[in-house]
């Protein structure tokens, strides 16, 4: 079941993620690195902040061992879904009348003209929030059931409205490309809603959910313990789940004072960095997530620890050999990827060092979800949230450091070093002793051979690319 669950969450974010980059390809080919491609990512990395914190990360990390142990999941889940929705409306509303002033905060090194010309932008993506919280809430419920096909593959939906905005609107000016792109977002939300909805009415969760305003006010009374730990739980979860989009805008706000295109070069550099960490890392999360919490609530605590160890090994490997292939051939995936069009080979030199950069912390960023998933499968939100505040505040720290002799591949590695001061945090709250015991369960002998192997055919691989390209 687990490994089931993994592939299918690896193939369906395998083919996203193919999508995603033939987007990101012809958004390289059309917009290039300059201020219009600066404010698209901008405006389009505000929802998903929004997205990876609250709708994606800390809601499903923490709505679903609260709902799987409530009594009375149909009151629970509605009460919960309906003042969700109802903040993120308002939200969107505030963000909508105040656009400039959220626009200066996600761009501050923006100039006057660029702000004024990105906050239409900032207005027409966040809208793609509301869609998504929908979409997290169904695939919540959707993983209760052990069913990762539809969200996984859903993404895509997303990645076929740009991609199909980019060729209509190629040979326009590059400021109708980037309405083209924002109203494409938008759709592109739309679709995955439709995709679930059905997925879920398919599945009776429907079941789950009520609309009867009046049933929910006079019994919202039974489910008062659990809402009152859905909201002790939820906020420090922000917080522990948070770390790598923090840093991300983090990234982004840091990278608008830099020469033009740098936020851009960061935003490359990290869509490849997010591929084996979505194939591998979040893949096996998603799935290890609910089998692990069922099993906690059970008492089953050896279970549960046995399917964290199957998870740790396959994570590890896959990482560690993603790792040393993406370093080696940070350039050639960076051109091959990139450089054409608008998009010049020293916008691919920038590219790729922020890309060796980033790939350095991709074995912590990766492993510290599966031991973060423990974490929170014991509501251990608060302590996940003040390990998560320490790795950001070191984050914060190096950046300012880094920023001036390494530019933007300096944030891009103060971002790993907080992915490492993360991961050993998280294994010492996890238990050091549980985690030598998961070390001592493969001999190290392998993975000397393994690691000296797939070092040696890599810089063999790229010598003889050099030799006959």
């Amino acid at each position: 079941m687990l490994f089931k669950a993994i592939f299918t969450n690896s193939v369906g974010t395998l083919v996203s993620r193919i999508l995603g980059f033939i987007r990101d390809l012809l958004t390289a080919s059309v917009l290039g690195a300059n201020i219009y491609s600066d404010i698209f990512f901008v405006a389009f990395k505000f929802p998903n902040l929004f997205r990876r914190i609250v709708a994606e990360g800390a809601f499903t990390q923490t709505f679903l061992p609260t709902f799987t142990a409530s009594k009375h999941k149909t009151l629970f889940g509605s009460i919960i879904f309906l003042k969700f929705m109802a903040f993120i409306i308002v939200f969107s509303i505030l963000v909508t009348i105040f656009s400039y002033t959220f626009t200066k905060i996600f761009a501050f090194g923006f100039s006057e003209e660029n702000i004024l010309l990105a906050q239409d932008f900032v207005v027409i993506n966040f809208y793609y929030l509301d869609f998504i919280f929908i979409v997290a809430f169904l695939s919540t419920l959707l993983q209760c059931k052990n069913h990762f096909a539809t969200s996984a593959f859903s993404t895509a939906l997303l990645n076929i409205a740009l991609i199909v905005a980019l060729l209509i609107s190629q040979k326009m000016e590059k400021i109708d490309i980037v309405y083209y792109l924002s109203y494409a977002v938008l759709i592109g939300g739309f679709l995955q809603v439709i995709t679930h909805y059905i997925a879920s009415k398919n599945r009776r969760l429907n079941r789950y959910f009520t609309f009867d305003f009046k049933l929910l006010k006079a019994k919202q009374e039974i489910v008062e313990d659990d809402t009152k730990r859905f909201n002790r739980q939820f906020i420090p979860s922000v917080f522990g789940n948070s770390t790598a989009q923090i840093s991300s805008f983090l990234d982004t706000f840091l990278a608008s004072f830099l020469i033009t295109g740098s936020i851009s070069y960061l935003y490359y550099a990290n869509r490849v960095f997010q591929l084996p960490l979505a194939l591998f890392a979040i893949a096996t999360s998603t799935a290890l997530f609910p089998m692990v919490s069922k099993a906690i609530y059970k008492k089953e605590i050896d279970e549960a620890f046995k399917m964290l160890k199957k998870g740790f090994w396959f994570l590890a490997y896959l990482l560690f050999v993603s790792t040393i292939i993406g370093v080696i051939f940070s350039d050639e995936i960076t051109k091959l990827l990139f450089e054409r069009g608008e998009f010049s080979q020293n916008d691919s030199f920038n590219t790729s060092w922020a890309l060796q950069m980033y790939l350095i912390g991709l074995i912590p960023f990766g492993l510290s979800r599966i031991f973060s998933l423990w974490l929170y499968s014991e509501h251990k939100q608060i302590v996940a949230a003040k390990i998560a505040a320490k790795s950001l505040i070191a984050n914060i720290i190096f950046s300012l450091i880094l920023i001036y002799p390494m530019q933007h591949a300096g944030l891009a590695l103060a971002g790993t070093i907080g992915g490492f001061i993360l991961f050993f945090l998280t294994i010492k709250e996890f238990g050091i002793d549980k985690f030598y015991e998961i070390l001592k369960s493969v001999h190290l002998l392998y993975l000397t051979i393994l690691s000296i192997v797939v070092v040696v055919v890599s810089i063999f691989l790229k010598d003889l690319l050099h030799v006959y390209l």
